[in-house]
């Protein structure tokens, strides 16, 4: 299954947002995608990994390079709302997303990638080892700005 891979523009909002709310079980209205991705677009930083099959989303990760002061962290790069539309599953789609996310990683000059996945996702999981990435000895601490 050969899936074209490839930066999303502004027509691919709302396929991205239907996507990512019917994944994660999220609700995030079109009208604030469209607010932020103008606002960021510029931001060569934030980077939404799109791709398609047949001229359908069934993949999608959002990958934001953070450069740093720190010599031991460097660059590197957090991965989050990976995803791929479930009736594509076990095609190998999100190993080659994550070879996606890798190489655009390396042209950032990015030294580590890092993801967060929400607890429910075990086949996510799963996924992320086979491809290599380690849980390490660590929590993902969240708390709400008031």
């Amino acid at each position: 299954m050969e899936v074209d891979f490839r930066i999303a523009n502004y027509d691919d909002l709302e396929n991205i947002i239907n996507l990512c709310n019917e994944c994660f079980l999220e609700n995030t209205s079109l009208d604030y995608a469209k607010r932020v991705f103008e606002e960021t677009k510029m931001d060569k930083n934030q980077i939404y990994l799109v791709g398609y099959y047949n001229n359908e989303l069934v993949a999608h990760a959002k990958i934001t390079v953070i450069p740093t002061i720190y010599e031991n962290m460097n660059t590197y790069a957090i991965l989050n709302h990976i995803c791929v539309k479930e009736k594509y599953r076990r095609h190998n789609i999100a190993t080659k997303l994550l070879v996606e996310c890798e190489k655009i990683s390396k042209e950032h000059g990015c030294v580590v990638m890092e993801l967060w996945s929400r607890n429910f996702r075990h086949a996510a999981h799963e996924c992320y080892k086979h491809y290599g990435f380690t849980l390490d000895d660590a929590g993902f601490f969240s708390k709400k700005v008031d």
